[in-house]
């Protein structure tokens, strides 16, 4: 079983730590960096793993996850960089993998030994509860076999997929932001439920369920339509539940007239500039 490092004891890197042992990674593989003492015996003590300094950490791992704020990318890096230029020539390749947003490939190719593989990974926060969607994108010198694992490592928190890296920064800013998108539905359609007469309760309770059962029904569309090759759009799945002149036309027609649409496509365009402004390469 390969061993993992996690440099990073901050939401997300408990995610993923969390999620492998559930997934039945034994804690005897798994380490994680922190360099806060008081975070790192709570972390030891939550999970049973080994948690120590970054250099320690990545020694002895097949694969590191950089888990930290994209500022504090290039000293986990340089670190990196030492441990592997120290390591013994015969010892397994180190496989690098970033979660860090907006670092590019690019970027740890330049600051690491010559060849060494890296895999850019951009998650997003549902996978605090095993919901997560983690897209990735190996760089020059990864293998077919390498990013099948990285693959493997973030299945634990949710669903994974493949982009090229030249499609990152949309998909920061459809899947990594979405979560946002979708919060702010969210609260507007509790809000108008209170307006229209609901207990606030009451209303938050059936958005938060209508939201969720919405997004299991596109999904069971996707996953019947790679049998039966079925329309799997939502557009599509929209009309099938839209009576002509009913309730739900009525409440669609206000929010084509508000621009919905529209106020979607800006915001995912300006997130995706947003992302572009910021990449470190």
């Amino acid at each position: 079983m390969a061993r993992i490092a996690i440099i990073g004891g901050g939401n997300i890197g408990v995610a993923l730590l969390s999620g492998l042992l559930e997934a039945g990674r034994e804690a005897k593989d798994l380490v994680v960096a922190e360099l806060n003492p008081a975070r790192a015996q709570e972390l030891s003590h939550t999970y049973g793993v080994l948690v120590t300094g970054v250099a320690d950490a990545a020694e002895n791992a097949d694969y590191v996850v950089i888990a930290v704020k994209p500022g504090d990318v290039d000293g986990v890096v340089s670190t990196l960089a030492d441990v592997a230029t120290a390591a013994d020539s015969n010892s397994v390749e180190q496989v690098v993998v970033s979660v860090a947003a907006g670092v590019t490939t690019e970027f740890f190719e330049a600051k690491l030994p010559a060849g060494s593989p890296v895999v850019r990974v951009m998650p997003n926060t549902p996978m605090l509860v095993g919901a997560g969607v983690s897209a990735l994108s190996p760089g020059r010198f990864t293998t077919d076999e390498q990013l099948a694992e990285v693959s493997s490592i973030f299945a634990a928190v949710g669903s994974v997929l493949t982009v090229p890296e030249a499609h990152m920064d949309a998909v920061t800013a459809v899947s990594g932001s979405g979560p946002a998108y979708v919060m702010l539905l969210a609260e507007a359609m509790v809000d108008a439920g209170v307006a229209a007469g609901l207990p606030r309760a009451i209303s938050t309770d059936l958005v938060s369920k209508t939201i969720a059962g919405s997004a299991a029904m596109l999904l069971d569309r996707i996953e019947r339509s790679d049998a039966g090759g079925i329309d799997t759009s939502a557009a599509q799945l929209r009309a099938s539940v839209t009576s002509p002149g009913g309730t739900t036309a009525a409440g669609l027609r206000e929010l084509e007239r508000g621009g919905l649409r529209a106020a979607v496509d800006a915001a995912v365009g300006a997130a995706k500039t947003r992302s572009e402004q910021l990449r470190i390469t």
